[in-house]
């Protein structure tokens, strides 16, 4: 299995996950799905994600986690499959851990896997895709000893 992640750092913003940890799972989100890839990691401010959210889904907010698939001719040869890119920004990931009370740890690696699930053609536009690209994230992050994102707590 040979997977190229390159991780760009374009914020300021204290990234509290390795380089290291970020490719593990971004590897993990791809390794069921197939031998070879490469794809970027690409973390960004709140003004770089808003115009990002603003210009491609009409949404002018900052959000979590954008996924662009790579759209090449065919006739390109690469040594290894170009996904596309990941935009993650992790001023959004630190509130939004914060207001759902997850471990920060735990929301980068889900944010992460998420975003390869995309590059990957995985969707929640209807609720059949929803379930299973949801089913997908949660083994994956069982496999790292993370919870399920979508548990809702119990109320007693």
């Amino acid at each position: 299995m040979t997977y190229h992640i390159d991780i760009q750092h374009a914020c300021e913003e204290l990234i509290p996950v390795s380089d290291d940890s970020l490719s593990q799972w971004a590897k993990l989100a791809l390794v069921d799905h197939m031998p070879s890839a490469e794809l970027t990691l690409r973390l960004v401010d709140s003004e770089e994600i808003t115009y990002l959210n603003h210009a491609y889904r009409k949404k002018n907010k900052p959000t979590n986690v954008l996924a662009f698939p790579a759209n090449l001719p065919d006739n390109i040869g690469l040594d290894y499959p170009l996904l596309g890119d990941v935009i993650i920004c992790p001023l959004v990931l630190k509130q939004e851990s914060l207001s759902l009370d997850k471990p920060l740890t735990a929301h980068w690696a889900h944010i992460v896997i998420h975003g390869v699930l995309h590059l990957l053609g995985y969707d929640h536009i209807n609720e059949e895709d929803a379930d299973k690209m949801q089913a997908v994230e949660i083994k994956l992050l069982t496999q790292l000893g993370f919870d399920n994102p979508y548990q809702e707590d119990e109320i007693e």
